[in-house]
């Protein structure tokens, strides 16, 4: 398997994780607020985690299992994005988070094109899904914007900090029509 590449778009360039991102990645996960948007993100987010997550990406890109990348503008971490690969579906889950100085201004939605853009054209999936807590509807904003399409909603599928969690759907196909995209991606 090749490297990872780096996708750039109008405003972002995502790119590999490095070890020295893992202090950001510690500060901006951190906040309560950008752990309470995501199903793995904890808070208090752990001395070590950053370091150990990071660690994880090459061999999961190689293996074919995972490709995360680093959303940052102008060499400013701004958050993540990835998909989490099941080979043998030839589909990829859809996860991002941004810290929170961040939000509204339109980095999830530009990058989430471009990760669906790279599954599609560079990975071959069939499917692209994602889900998102029914009460963080911004979220489905995104996956929207990036051309998902909403299939429901799944009731108390996930547990976040003891509560279960209704969260809802998304996925576009491969076959689906074209999604025209005002912000195409470079990859």
């Amino acid at each position: 398997m090749p490297p990872l590449p780096t996708l750039a778009t109008p405003r972002l360039v995502l790119r590999p994780f490095h070890a020295s991102d893992a202090a950001e990645v510690q500060r901006l996960a951190g906040d309560r607020e950008v752990s309470a948007t995501t199903l793995r993100l904890p808070h208090p987010y752990p001395d070590g985690l950053a370091e150990a997550w990071i660690a994880t990406h090459a061999e999961d890109w190689r293996r074919g299992l995972a490709a995360r990348f680093a959303i940052t503008r102008d060499g400013v971490l701004l958050g993540a994005i990835g998909l989490e690969l099941t080979p043998e579906h030839d589909r990829g889950e859809l996860g991002y988070w941004l810290g929170r100085a961040f939000w509204g201004q339109g980095y999830a939605t530009e990058a989430a094109r471009a990760v669906v853009r790279f599954g599609f054209e560079l990975l071959h999936l069939h499917r692209i899904q994602a889900h998102h807590f029914v009460r963080n509807p911004a979220s489905g904003r995104v996956l929207l914007k990036a051309g998902l399409r909403s299939e429901g909603v799944r009731r108390g599928a996930f547990v976040k900090e003891g509560l279960a969690e209704d969260v809802v759907v998304y996925a576009r196909l491969s076959d689906d029509p074209p999604f025209t995209d005002d912000h195409e991606a470079t990859l």
